[in-house]
């Protein structure tokens, strides 16, 4: 059953489609739960479809030779997961699952190719959202070099909201230290010290933010740089 032009507007890469490009896309998508943990892709299995997150958290996590997890990419509904299918390429090089539980919109495979062949705005789109993507792979790259880990945390939790409505992230400790590559005991003292100073509140396995602005002011530039990249590319004024 095709789904109506507003069951798509809270996922911002469709919403930035012109009309009847969107038009075109609607018999094609079909609205699916997100429950937290499900595994969307596998480590090099073939990518059966496409998600378009309207609400939650899609985590991109690789999987080392030692047995450790490390996440490297978040994906909400700024956005779409499997960009891979883009380039050609069936495949992911990482695995990807459900971090917060959600909503969202899912294009099987073949319909997706067809579309990127078939629909010039969507395509141009959909390059201009892995453009931005790869701008914020780059960032982070430099701010896990250069910035502390208290700056790192801060910039993850504004990421992380992004992702929702209201302030409450259900966020363990465990997947906080994936996240950032630390061991769990330096997020617990990280998370105190942003506690301590008002900004948010840590207590069974939740994160409430008290504070976004004081958030913001405590994280690098790095946030703020690949916001400014994410409107630049991808404004509705900005998209032909």
């Amino acid at each position: 059953m095709a789904i109506s032009q507003s069951a798509t507007s809270f996922n911002h890469l469709l919403s930035a489609l012109p009309l009847d490009a969107l038009t075109r896309l609607l018999p094609k998508l079909c609205p699916v739960e997100l429950p937290v943990r499900l595994p969307l892709y596998k480590q090099e299995l073939a990518i059966e479809a496409v998600y378009f997150p309207t609400s939650g958290m899609i985590s991109l996590v690789a999987n080392l030779d030692d047995g450790m997890q490390a996440e490297v990419g978040i994906i909400g509904r700024e956005g779409m997961l499997g960009t891979a299918l883009l380039s050609g390429i069936d495949t992911p090089f990482v695995e990807a699952m459900v971090q917060m539980p959600g909503v969202g919109l899912r294009m099987k495979a073949h319909d997706f190719r067809h579309e990127v062949d078939m629909n010039t705005p969507f395509r141009m789109l959909l390059l201009r959202y892995n453009e931005a993507r790869y701008a914020q792979a780059m960032q982070t790259a430099a701010c896990n070099g250069r910035h502390g880990l208290e700056q790192r945390l801060a910039r993850w939790l504004l990421m992380a909201l992004d992702c929702i409505d209201g302030d409450v992230l259900p966020l363990t400790q465990e997947f906080m230290a994936m996240m950032l590559g630390v061991h769990r005991p330096s997020i617990s003292v990280t998370a105190g010290i942003l506690q301590r100073a008002g900004l948010i509140r840590y207590a069974g396995g939740q994160i409430t933010v008290l504070d976004r602005l004081g958030l913001e002011a405590a994280c690098c530039e790095c946030y703020g740089v690949v916001k400014k990249r994410f409107s630049v590319l991808l404004g509705k004024s900005n998209i032909a």
